[in-house]
C-alpha cells in the first residue's frame, strides 16, 4: 500500500517534470508555482507546500536537468576504456542526446547561459556551477586521451573543449531554430575532423 511519504515524492518528481517541461519550452523564468500548478493538476498551495519558493522549483528543475543529461551522456560512456574510445562515447551519447530529446525540448545549458548571462543571482550560480562541472569532466577525457596517447602530446586540452563545447551550442540552433534534420550528421562530421587534427 503506498504511503504518505511515497505520495508526496511522487507529487513532488509531478511538479518538478512540469516545471521542467515548461522551463525548457518557455525558460526558467517563466516558472512560477501557479502555473505549474495549474498545468499539473495540483492546488497552488499543494506546489508550494511540496516546493516552496519560485526560487526552489527553478533550482529543483536546474538539478534534475543536469542529473538528467549526466546519466544520459556522462555515466554510460565511463564504461568504456579511458582516452578516445571514452571521449567519442560522451560525443555520440551527446549527439544522441540531442537528437533523440533536446531538438525537441531544448537544452537547458545552452538556453539557460542566455537566459542567465546578464542576471547575477544564485540562479545563474547554480546554471554555471553544473555547466562548468560539465566542462571540467570533458576536459578530464580529453586530458586522459592525451595522457594514453591517443591525442598528440602538445594538444591544448581546454581548447579542444572550447571547441566541443562550442559543436553543442551551434548544433543546438542548426537543429532547434533552423530545424535541420542533418544537424546531427554535420555536428559528428565536425567532431571528426576536429579529432582528426590532433591524432596522432
Amino acid at each position: 500500500m503506498e504511503t504518505r511519504t511515497e505520495r508526496s515524492e511522487a507529487t513532488l518528481g509531478a511538479i518538478v517534470e512540469t516545471a521542467l517541461a515548461m522551463a525548457l519550452a518557455e525558460g526558467l523564468n517563466s516558472l512560477s508555482l501557479g502555473e505549474v500548478a495549474k498545468r499539473a493538476g495540483l492546488s497552488k498551495s499543494g506546489v508550494f507546500s511540496r516546493i516552496g519558493s519560485r526560487e526552489a522549483l527553478q533550482k529543483a528543475v536546474i538539478e534534475e536537468y543536469a542529473k538528467r543529461f549526466l546519466q544520459d551522456v556522462f555515466m554510460p560512456a565511463m564504461r568504456e576504456p579511458r582516452g578516445l574510445p571514452r571521449l567519442n562515447a560522451i560525443m555520440h551519447l551527446w549527439m544522441k542526446r540531442v537528437r533523440e530529446v533536446e531538438s525537441r525540448t531544448g537544452c537547458l545549458y545552452s538556453a539557460g547561459a542566455f537566459e542567465f548571462d546578464d542576471c547575477e543571482g544564485p540562479l545563474r550560480d547554480l546554471l554555471l556551477e553544473h555547466v562548468l562541472h560539465w566542462r571540467a569532466a570533458l576536459r578530464r577525457s580529453v586530458d586522459l586521451a592525451i595522457q594514453v596517447g591517443h591525442l598528440l602530446p602538445d594538444t591544448d586540452a581546454e581548447q579542444i573543449v572550447f571547441e566541443l563545447d562550442g559543436l553543442f551550442v551551434a548544433l543546438m540552433r542548426e537543429a532547434r531554430f533552423l530545424r535541420d534534420p542533418l544537424a546531427c550528421d554535420r555536428a559528428w562530421t565536425a567532431y571528426e575532423r576536429l579529432i582528426r587534427s590532433v591524432t596522432p
